[in-house]
């Protein structure tokens, strides 16, 4: 990892925000717009914060996990990768990556606490299976730059 942001290869995978704010075809089969893509990824930032709330957790994994599920939908369309599934295993992914491990069994048990919906009922194997291919859509690039260090 570079000591300095700007002459990381953080830095040079910027993307302006027209790259970032692209609803994929297979979501605009489905109808979805560009409003509702950009709400739908809001909720889902909410939802990585209640759960990382419950699971209790940094503030630096919670703006990690937001960051791995927003370059997820750059690259995958939410047809494809469902935003229910990908925020919990991003905040995994991201406890992972920030060294403040969370258990697979604790991220599903506050889902169902949480959640009594039916769509939200996942188990540990699906949070485990979709961890891969988030590490797949992410191209095993977890290195992110959070301005905390430099705040404090």
């Amino acid at each position: 990892m570079a000591a300095n942001f700007w002459t990381s290869s953080h830095y040079k995978q910027l993307l302006d925000p027209e790259e970032v704010d692209v609803v994929h075809q297979q979501d605009k089969d489905k109808g979805i717009t560009l409003e509702e893509f950009k709400l739908i990824k809001m909720h889902m930032a909410n939802y990585i914060l209640k759960l990382a709330q419950h699971v209790k957790v940094r503030q630096r994994v919670v703006a990690t996990a937001v960051t791995y599920m927003r370059r997820v939908y750059t690259r995958k369309s939410m047809s494809e990768y469902d935003p229910r599934l990908v925020a919990p295993t991003c905040l995994y992914l991201a406890s992972k990556a920030e060294e403040s491990t969370v258990q697979a069994r604790l991220v599903v048990f506050y889902i169902k606490k949480i959640y009594s919906d039916e769509k939200y009922r996942y188990e540990i194997k699906d949070i485990l299976e979709m961890e891969m291919k988030i590490l797949e859509a992410l191209n095993y690039y977890l290195v992110v730059f959070h301005p905390y260090r430099t705040l404090s």
